[in-house]
């Protein structure tokens, strides 16, 4: 691209009034409970701790405080061309649109998944038994719509750019939300797509340079923590009492909830609207693959993608997920295992 070129304006707010509510047929079966007594003391005690650990994303995050003099919203070494020729090759102040647009297209794309997850946790409420499990689904629907609250406001007040949602974030959604049954949809929500979150809000508050992003994702953080111990609590036993053909499925759809959450999360949209060539596109991809696969010490590896590969191995070992069948489709993905 050349460097007297500007940024086009194609995916500021116009696009979003193109965006329609989408319909999802889904068939649900919903379990009506009589029994609210504590069954499962771990599980009630997420429940209390939910309860006591709300906040008011109204109230609660320092939204008058000033936006950075510079108007950078992550650190530069966040985006993926830092430090090749392409970045060499822009001015500073298309350095700075590019912090912007990429940090809102990483938003956005955290956003739409925390709509997503309020309507797969408003699902589990109806579909899962016992009352330690429905309150505390219950709990995580609030959780969601208060980050999808929190993080619209944000983009709009603070960043002014969106983008739409990468198809593998709908096809991944639109699989969990149509899908009935709960420990599947427990599966790919709380161990996979959480996961990935969690690993994306630590990268984006520990590089942040708005205070009141950093603050927005330390609050998430807080409540992202509770999500993952669900699926911690819940899934061990479904697993180890699974059938074989049981057991099969389990591993194809957590590798499959894998394949969609790594894979096709590609900022291209944000690239393309600063001007970025299809050839210019390529080579970013290829500096991005080598440079993830060449160096731990790069920005993006050392704060993303090690802590969440590594955060995924432990979760799928703890519920007894990482099996035969599934380590070389994690080998595949480029996530690296111990030995046994």
């Amino acid at each position: 691209m050349g460097t007297d070129q500007f940024p086009s304006e194609t995916h500021r707010f116009p696009l979003e009034a193109r965006m329609q509510p989408r319909p999802i047929p889904t068939t649900m079966t919903t379990m009506f409970e009589y029994d609210y007594s504590t069954a499962e003391m771990d599980l009630r005690r997420l429940y209390e701790n939910a309860k006591r650990d709300q906040w008011n994303a109204s109230k609660d995050i320092p939204w008058k405080e000033p936006a950075p003099a510079d108007g950078r919203v992550i650190a530069d070494e966040l985006i993926d061309i830092y430090g090749s020729s392409l970045w060499e090759r822009l001015s500073e102040a298309q350095r700075v649109e590019l912090n912007r647009r990429i940090a809102a297209w990483r938003l956005s794309t955290l956003m739409y998944g925390e709509q997503g997850a309020m309507l797969a946790c408003s699902q589990l409420v109806d579909v899962v038994e016992g009352a330690d499990h429905k309150f505390f689904q219950a709990t995580q629907v609030m959780d969601e719509a208060r980050h999808n609250e929190v993080l619209d406001r944000y983009i709009t007040e603070r960043v002014g750019i969106r983008y739409g949602v990468p198809q593998n974030e709908r096809d991944l959604f639109d699989s969990i939300l149509t899908e009935s049954r709960w420990y599947l949809k427990t599966i790919a929500l709380q161990l996979v797509a959480e996961t990935f979150a969690v690993a994306l809000f630590k990268m984006m508050g520990e590089s942040a340079k708005d205070p009141v992003l950093a603050e927005v994702c330390k609050r998430v953080l807080q409540d992202e923590s509770r999500h993952m111990g669900f699926g911690m609590l819940s899934l061990p036993r479904v697993v180890a009492e699974a059938s074989e053909s049981e057991r099969r499925e389990l591993e194809d759809y957590t590798c499959f909830a894998l394949e969609k959450t790594l894979t096709g999360f590609f900022p291209a949209e944000a690239y393309q609207d600063m001007g970025f060539s299809p050839a210019e596109m390529d080579e970013i991809r290829r500096y991005r693959r080598e440079t993830a696969a060449s160096n731990d010490f790069a920005p993006f590896r050392k704060y993303f993608r090690k802590d969440m590969h590594s955060s995924m191995v432990q979760n799928l070992a703890r519920i007894g997920l990482l099996g035969d069948r599934v380590r070389p489709r994690l080998e595949r993905l480029g996530i690296s295992l111990p030995a046994r």
